[in-house]
């Protein structure tokens, strides 16, 4: 039996400090687990979840600007990586990318976000560091040196093993699921020629830089 298409190469991360890499199956998100993001954001802090693709991952280095949107945003966050019974086998730094102009013309109608979040290359994510993820730490976001986002992991309204959890009541979790935690306050526009540095404490750095728009 031969395929009528060539499959895709699955989306792999670096883990830090080792030859092994991550497989990546499935990315989940979590909208509004910090109060003061889902505050300016005009939201009750109350927990939502979306999905993104796999090759909405991509890692350190150039993404293009995604077309269709004139208001991209960034949004730094947590990414817990799973393993077999959907157990924590690693942690690492990732960055939603956000259309935000086409998420708000969604909301008011009432519409999935599908356009808004899950693009090409709409979810950076730095090497991972194996282990359990931590449990506080300092996390911002940069954009040309400025900080743009400041927060600490102890903010999460729902913290790793709760929030995994309440997702796991609606998915069966598993080996090569990400999990995006949430962002703190501070989300903003980002631009091409921008270089964007998300960093938690404890945990490697994510750097990219956007170029032109691009699919």
């Amino acid at each position: 039996m031969t395929d009528l298409v060539t499959p895709p190469p699955r989306p792999r991360l670096a883990i830090d400090g080792e030859t092994r890499q991550f497989p990546v199956a499935r990315v989940f998100c979590i909208g509004r687990n910090y109060a003061e993001h889902a505050k300016e954001m005009g939201e009750q802090a109350e927990a939502i979840f979306f999905i993104k693709p796999a090759d909405a991952v991509t890692t350190d280095g150039t993404i293009a600007y995604p077309p269709e949107t004139a208001d991209l945003h960034h949004e730094v966050e947590l990414v817990l990586a799973l393993g077999e019974g959907g157990a924590i086998v690693a942690s690492g730094t990732g960055v939603d990318l956000t259309r935000r102009d086409l998420q708000s013309k969604l909301k008011t109608r009432s519409a999935p976000w599908e356009i808004a979040k899950a693009f090409h290359q709409s979810a950076p994510v730095g090497a991972l560091r194996a282990g359990p993820p931590p449990s506080a730490g300092a996390v911002t976001l940069t954009v040309n040196g400025e900080t743009r986002q400041s927060g600490d992991l102890g903010q999460m309204i729902l913290q790793p093993e709760a929030l995994l959890a309440e997702l796991g009541r609606y998915f069966k979790l598993g080996p090569g699921d990400l999990v995006f935690t949430g962002t703190p306050a501070g989300v903003g526009p980002i631009a091409p020629g921008d270089t964007v540095k998300a960093e938690i404490e404890g945990l490697p750095a994510l750097t990219f830089t956007l170029s032109e728009t691009g699919q």
